[in-house]
């Protein structure tokens, strides 16, 4: 009797081993069958060199992230307008965007300090480096959760060249020349060529060259000549001003909805902010051909 007690007594310790390994070998499995998928939207349209750039993160992102995490990026246009990303991100029509802070100037003007400020005297590669170093992301978390309590959690990547002065249907000799012009910009700038005597339009780059063939803009700058000419710019205007001072230093924003990031485990939190300093590396060639 003792031994047949022994045997059965060992068959259920064995029994019970063999569920609690194949358990332990299942439950990694589940964890990866559960995605966690955010919507991403740029704020480009279709034929944008930007839409590159902002795949480059999406590409890294989802490779790092081993099927655990997955951005699934739209243009421009796709959910909410180019410019309202910022709305569509804080209200959760959209988990994240690829944007720039410019967009959002006229929620509050700081956010020109972030990619489109005064010439400071250092370039877009400089300018990450205070973001990252000198304590500007530090500002931008203060302005975002403290002064406009909005619920978006923000990197900076991607440095863009300085960008010209852009494309007019005269030549420009002087500051002169632009008075009376209507003319496309964004953020600071618009305030700037405002004070100079332009009428200025705020429209997203999918909307220029349309605008410029109804003669609603007489003239209008975008960002680099890579970006220019994937929409036409050189097709409804023969005069390309380089020289300018209005955006010295830029870079792209990569905005996440903060209660979306926030729920997500901190090893994916991290791939999302490392995947940007890595991209910046990437692209900073990008738009300057």
């Amino acid at each position: 009797m003792k031994e047949k007690k022994t045997v059965t007594s060992r068959r259920k310790f064995l029994t019970g081993a063999a569920v609690a390994g194949t358990a332990a070998v299942a439950m990694p499995q589940v964890s990866r069958a559960q995605t966690a998928t955010l919507k991403m939207q740029g704020s480009w349209g279709a034929k944008d060199v930007f839409n590159e750039m902002a795949m480059d993160y999406v590409e890294r992102v989802n490779a790092m992230a081993g099927g655990r995490l997955k951005i699934d990026y739209l243009v421009g246009g796709s959910v909410v307008h180019p410019f309202q990303v910022f709305d569509g991100v804080h209200g959760g029509q959209i988990d994240a965007a690829h944007t720039v802070t410019v967009y959002w100037y006229g929620k509050h003007k700081a956010a020109s300090l972030f990619g489109t400020g005064p010439v400071f005297g250092f370039n877009a590669n400089e300018g990450l480096g205070w973001i990252h170093n000198g304590g500007g992301k530090e500002l931008f978390e203060e302005l975002q959760t403290q002064i406009m309590k909005v619920n978006i959690k923000s990197f900076f990547a991607m440095p863009m060249p300085t960008q010209p002065l852009g494309w007019f249907k005269k030549p420009i000799n002087s500051a002169a020349d632009m008075r009376g012009l209507k003319y496309r910009t964004v953020g600071l700038a618009a305030d700037l060529m405002q004070a100079m005597g332009l009428a200025v339009a705020q429209l997203p780059g999918g909307e220029i060259v349309p605008a410029m063939e109804r003669g609603v803009i007489d003239g209008f700058e975008f960002n680099n000549p890579t970006s220019d000419r994937r929409f036409g710019a050189q097709d409804v205007a023969k005069n390309y001003m380089l020289g300018s001072h209005h955006q010295a230093t830029e870079y792209f924003e990569i905005m996440f909805n903060r209660t979306k990031f926030n729920g997500l485990p901190k090893e994916q939190q991290a791939i999302l902010q490392y995947a940007a300093e890595a991209v910046s590396s990437a692209n900073e060639w990008k738009g300057m051909d």
